[in-house]
């Protein structure tokens, strides 16, 4: 299989695995807190092994400094103005009804995910080992995601074939992103690119210590201790190959 054809497919398995297990049968609260470990692991990890190192290549440190900034502040900003889901929690944040507003989260992430396609782009700035990670340390972190939006959906609307399409558009967003970073990569200079991979960094760490973290640790279960080790590890040894 062609490096791009793997791409796309692992980017697409997450909102559509997740969308399948929230219509039909919900796995533990144990088993997701380990599978958001995991991504932190691996987003943590690929962040300062892979993209910033990259990113002060391409740039400068400062230059590095400020797209790690940029990242950040982009999610965060994001996270501020459209209702999001705490995924393995299942719930959201203050203000927001779960049955009544379930169309309006799945736009939410439907938008979130337009930035992750374009970290799995930033990704192939370091290698295209590096993006296959990123494409599956994001594929695993909106399993649940796709599972609490498709599952709310269909609370709601008690049409399983809706919730389910519904909920696995969320995947488009990642592929737009993806290849439209891809085009714009090879026409702007290195600096602008070095900034935009720190940028990507940024984003990645704070969907994790925002998000993937805290929530794995509200299982209180040591397992999560584990799983996030062995996308620490996943990434290291995908360095070797």
């Amino acid at each position: 299989m062609e490096p791009i054809t793997l791409i796309v497919f692992i980017a697409f398995l997450g909102p559509i695995i997740g969308s399948g297990i929230g219509v039909a049968h919900r796995p533990s609260y144990a088993y997701v807190c380990c599978m958001l470990c995991f991504a932190g692991g691996v987003m943590l990890s690929i962040s300062f092994m892979e993209l910033i190192p990259e990113s002060r290549r391409l740039a400068s440190t400062p230059l590095s400094i400020a797209g790690l900034i940029a990242g950040a502040v982009f999610m965060y900003g994001l996270d501020r103005l459209l209702p999001h889901l705490h995924p393995s929690l299942c719930s959201q944040e203050q203000g927001c009804n779960l049955q009544r507003s379930s169309v309006y989260l799945i736009v939410g992430i439907f938008l979130h995910n337009f930035p992750e396609g374009m970290a799995i782009a930033s990704g192939g700035v370091a290698n295209i080992q590096a993006s296959i990670i990123i494409a599956l340390a994001i594929a695993i972190h909106n399993i649940p995601e796709g599972i609490c939006t498709s599952a709310s959906f269909f609370h709601a609307s008690q049409n399983r074939i809706s919730a389910f399409l519904l909920s696995s558009s969320t995947a488009v967003p990642i592929l737009v992103g993806y290849f439209l970073a891809r085009s714009v990569f090879e026409s702007i200079s290195p600096q602008v690119v070095g900034f935009l991979v720190a940028a990507t960094a940024g984003l990645m760490i704070y969907i994790t210590v925002d998000e993937l973290i805290p929530n794995s640790c509200a299982g209180q279960n040591h397992a999560t201790i584990f799983a996030f080790m062995a996308g620490v590890v996943l990434v290291v040894l995908l360095q070797l190959i």
